[in-house]
């Protein structure tokens, strides 16, 4: 199950307030990814599974994918990605989606998009680390077992000599 994370209406809002300004992405370590990664596919992304108690779960999310590359002057403001939410209002289809971001550091990992501040002349999204969780508990983790009490029967001691 994907934890609370912010809203894509609210995300647009946010970037429609400070249009001017370029996008940086904290990683949950801290660090800042390079100031020209960009957003290079908005997706809508559209999860149906089954639970391992066996119900059946959807769960759907826009996501965002970053790309680092060579081309340093290449920046992404705040205006233009709302731009391309924009144009991509028809394959999401509702502003009521969670945001996540994918970002290739050594392995390709996504982060739920948790906030958005003004640093300067950027808005630096800050995001969250995923953790998994099982979602039927009640029905998959064994119970702990009762306690069993164990009796002994005292028995003589052997008074046997030789």
């Amino acid at each position: 199950m994907l934890p609370t994370n912010m809203k894509l209406s609210e995300f647009k809002n946010l970037l429609s307030l400070h249009p001017s300004s370029h996008l940086r992405f904290r990683l949950p370590d801290g660090s800042l990814t390079p100031a020209h990664a960009h957003v290079t596919e908005v997706a809508r992304i559209d999860k149906r599974f089954i639970d391992c108690g066996g119900t059946l779960r959807n769960e759907t999310y826009c996501r965002l994918q970053t790309w680092v590359a060579d081309d340093l002057d290449h920046r992404l403001t705040a205006g233009k990605l709302l731009g391309i939410l924009t144009k991509g209002a028809p394959i999401l289809g509702t502003e009521d989606l969670e945001v996540d971001i994918e970002h290739e550091t050594t392995l390709i990992s996504q982060y739920p998009l948790a906030t958005v501040t003004v640093q300067d002349d950027e808005l630096v999204l800050g995001l969250e680390t995923r953790h998994t969780a099982c979602l039927a508990p009640e029905l998959c983790v064994p119970s702990p077992a009762p306690a069993t009490r164990i009796s002994f029967k005292a028995r003589p001691l052997s008074t046997h000599t030789s």
